[in-house]
C-alpha cells in the first residue's frame, strides 16, 4: 500500500476522528483529507507532477503534515529539510535534490534567494486561514506504483557532504506495517511525534497513526525536557517514540519516574545506545510498559528490534539491538569476509524489503546494505551493538574504537554520559574523554585512569578527561562528535 492511502481510508471510515494536532491546529481526518487535496491542487498549478520531488522547509506543524500528503497524492516525493538549518546549507540541499517546488513559510524563500536557483514556492502561513490555495478542485490521481519514491531524507555523509536517502512507498510500508502490528496500534491510540520530519523516526509516528485511524500529536521543536512529561499527560499519549537521550533528560529534569501514573502503554527508542542504568530504572518503574529498542540506519528504516524485559541489577551491557524486523535479513560479516558466529564481531549487513533504493544522484542500491556498524552475535541469535567502523581512530599506532572506552566509562558509578574522541594528529594524537556526571562534580583524571586500567588495555586509556554539564547533540538528538573534537561544548570543567 502507498503511504497516502492511509489518510484517504481513515477519512472514509472515521472522518470525524482527530488525525493530527500541532502548534498551529488540530485536524480531523475529514479536514486533513480536504487540506491535502487543496494543497495538491496548488502544487499542481506550480507544475508538480508524478515523479517530481518537493522540498519542505517548514517548522513542525499540521500544515507541514498536510503538505506531505498533498505531495504524495500527486505521485511526487517530499524532501523535508531542517527548519533550523542555516540558509546556505538549505540552499545547497535544494540544489542537490532539484525539486519541482519548495513549500515554505513567509520570509524563508528570500533567505535562500540568490544562493540557489529557487524553483516555484508555495507559501504557507502559521494559521491555516492564511494558506494561499483554498477551495481548489481535487487533482486527478496519477498512475502510481508502490515502488515509487515516497520521500528523501538527508543524512550526514562520511565525506562531510550530506547524502539524500531515497525511500520508496514499499520500503516505508514494510516497516510501518510491521511496527504498527508489533506494537498493536489501534484507532484509540494517541501517538507523540517528537522527531522532526527530516528524521526517520517521524515515519512511524505519522503513518502508524494514519494506518490505524489514530491521532498523532506534534511536539513543538525545542520543547524542554521538563515539559515533555507534561505533554504526555496533557495529550493522553499512549505511544512514545524518540532517541534515548530525550528519555534520559525526561527522567532527570522532567521527573518522569516520579509520576504516579502515565497514559503510556508503549515506549520505543532508537538512534543511539540507551544507558543501561536509565533503561533499568524505566523498566522497573513501569513494569507493564511495552518497551522496545528499534535499530536501523536511515538507509534501512528499522531492520532489527529487541523487546526489553527485566534487567538484572548486575547487568552492565547495553540492551541488544535484537533480531531481524519487518521481513529483513541481518547478519554480520567478519573482516575476512566470513559470517560471524556466536560470540564473534562483524559488520552488520541488511537485505530485505525496508532498504532504500539508493542515494540521490547516485547509482541504485543493488544487493545487501553494509551498515558500517560493528555488532556481536549472541548465542541466542540476537545481535548487540559494539561500535562504528568509521569512528575507528589510530593513536600511537594502535587502532582504537571509542565505543569500547565509552562502555567502560559508563560503568563508573558517577558517569551518566560519556564520549571519547581523538584530538591532534600524528604523534601528537591523544584520546580525550568527555563525561557528564550524576553528582555534577568534576571527575578527575587521577580517578578515571586507575578505574579504566582495570577494564581496558593501556593504549585505550584517555590522556585527558573533561566534565561537562551536557554533551552536545545534533538537531536529531544524536551525539555531536564534531563539536567535541572542535571543543564546542557547554560549561566545560576540566578534570585533567
Amino acid at each position: 500500500m502507498r503511504l497516502e492511502e492511509h489518510v484517504l481510508r481513515a477519512a472514509a471510515a472515521t472522518p470525524d476522528a482527530v488525525a493530527v494536532c500541532g502548534p498551529d491546529a488540530c485536524l480531523t481526518y475529514r479536514e486533513l483529507n480536504a487540506r491535502a487535496d487543496e494543497l495538491a491542487a496548488g502544487l499542481r498549478t506550480l507544475g508538480v507532477d508524478a515523479g517530481d520531488r518537493v522540498a519542505l522547509w517548514l517548522p513542525k506543524s499540521t500544515f507541514g503534515v498536510a503538505v506531505t500528503q498533498a505531495v504524495l497524492r500527486l505521485g511526487a516525493a517530499y524532501v523535508p529539510l531542517d527548519p533550523r538549518a542555516p540558509a546556505p546549507r538549505t540552499a545547497a540541499l535544494i540544489s542537490d535534490c532539484t525539486p519541482a517546488a519548495v513549500v515554505t513559510t513567509d520570509g524563508r524563500a528570500t533567505d535562500v534567494a540568490g544562493q540557489t536557483a529557487l524553483p516555484p514556492a508555495l507559501i504557507g502561513h502559521d494559521d491555516l486561514a492564511g494558506w494561499e490555495v483554498r477551495s481548489a478542485p481535487r487533482p486527478p490521481r496519477p498512475s502510481t506504483r508502490d515502488a515509487d519514491l515516497a520521500y528523501v531524507l538527508y543524512t550526514s555523509g562520511s565525506t562531510g557532504t550530506p547524502k539524500g536517502v531515497r525511500v520508496s512507498h514499499s520500503a516505508a510500508a514494510a516497516f510501518v506495517d510491521w511496527a504498527a502490528d508489533e506494537i498493536g496500534v489501534t484507532g484509540g491510540d494517541r501517538l507523540a511525534n517528537h522527531a522532526p520530519l527530516q528524521f526517520d523516526l517521524s515515519v512511524f509516528d505519522l503513518y502508524a497513526a494514519f494506518r490505524a485511524g489514530a491521532s498523532v500529536h506534534l511536539i513543538p521543536e525545542s520543547t524542554p525536557a521538563r515539559n515533555l512529561v507534561r505533554f504526555i499527560d496533557d495529550h493522553a499519549i499512549t505511544i512514545w517514540y524518540s532517541v534515548p537521550s530525550a528519555l534520559t533528560m525526561m527522567m532527570e529534569f522532567g521527573h518522569l519516574l516520579d509520576q504516579p501514573r502515565l497514559p503510556l502503554r508503549a515506549v520505543v527508542f532508537a538512534g543511539e545506545t540507551f544507558p543501561i542504568e536509565y533503561l533499568r530504572a524505566l523498566r522497573e518503574r513501569w513494569p507493564s510498559l511495552d518497551l522496545y529498542n528499534f535499530y536501523g540506519p536511515t538507509e534501512t528504516n528499522v531492520c532489527a528490534y529487541h523487546r526489553v524485559g527485566a534487567i538484572p541489577a548486575d547487568h552492565t551491557a547495553a540492551a541488544p539491538i535484537g533480531t531481524a524486523a519487518a521481513g529483513d535479513e541481518i547478519w554480520a560479516v567478519r573482516q575476512d569476509g566470513t559470517i560471524a558466529e556466536p560470540g564473534e564481531e562483524g559488520e552488520l549487513m541488511v537485505a530485505g524489503p525496508t532498504l532504500m533504493t539508493g542515494y540521490l544522484n547516485a547509482e541504485p542500491l543493488h544487493g545487501p546494505y553494509a551498515t558500517g556498524d560493528v555488532v556481536r552475535r549472541l548465542p541466542d541469535g540476537a545481535f548487540e551493538y559494539v561500535g562504528r567502523r568509521d569512528h575507528m581512530m589510530k593513536i600511537r599506532g594502535y587502532r582504537v574504537e571509542p565505543a569500547e572506552i565509552e562502555a567502560a566509562l559508563h560503568a563508573h558509578p558517577d558517569v551518566v554520559e560519556a564520549a571519547v574522541v581523538a584530538v591532534g594528529s600524528g604523534h601528537r594524537a591523544r584520546l580525550r574523554a568527555w563525561v557528564r556526571t550524576r553528582s555534577g562534580n568534576t571527575l578527575p583524571l587521577g580517578e578515571v585512569k586507575p578505574f579504566l586500567a582495570r577494564r581496558l588495555a593501556p593504549h585505550l586509556i584517555p590522556d585527558s578527561v573533561r566534565t561537562v554539564d551536557r554533551l552536545p547533540r545534533t538537531t536529531n538528538g544524536k551525539l555531536d562528535r564534531r563539536a567535541l573534537v572542535e571543543d564546542r561544548t557547554i560549561a566545560r570543567r576540566d578534570g585533567s
